[in-house]
């Protein structure tokens, strides 16, 4: 099954800007509750959507230049990428169907 993969500042060109198909991007930190409240959702939602979607967890507290660059300002934020750029976002640990309706708005598109 599927799980989330970690990206960082050095790589995030290359794992999720440049990806052929849409990224879910996690910006956690370890120290952040509702993030690991969050978290499983996510891996679950990485197996659901395997083959359709990337997802990928990025630490703000080790890569603070990918979080600048996006506006990341309360963890857990969601982003998710396509061709590129930042289509949508979630602030805070939303429910499973909440960000199933997010993933789905993009790969509807």
């Amino acid at each position: 099954m599927a799980k989330p993969y970690p990206v960082t500042d050095n790589d995030f060109e290359e794992k999720v800007l440049k990806a052929s198909h849409p990224v879910l991007v996690d910006f956690w930190a370890e120290w952040c509750g509702p993030c690991k409240m969050i978290a499983p959702v996510v891996d679950d939602l990485a197996g659901e959507y395997d083959g359709k979607m990337g997802f990928a967890k990025l630490d703000v507290d080790d890569n603070a230049n990918t979080a600048m660059t996006y506006g990341v300002r309360s963890i857990p934020t969601l982003l998710i990428f396509q061709n590129g750029q930042p289509v949508a976002q979630v602030v805070g640990a939303v429910s499973k169907g909440a960000l199933k309706k997010h993933i789905d708005s993009v790969l509807d598109a």
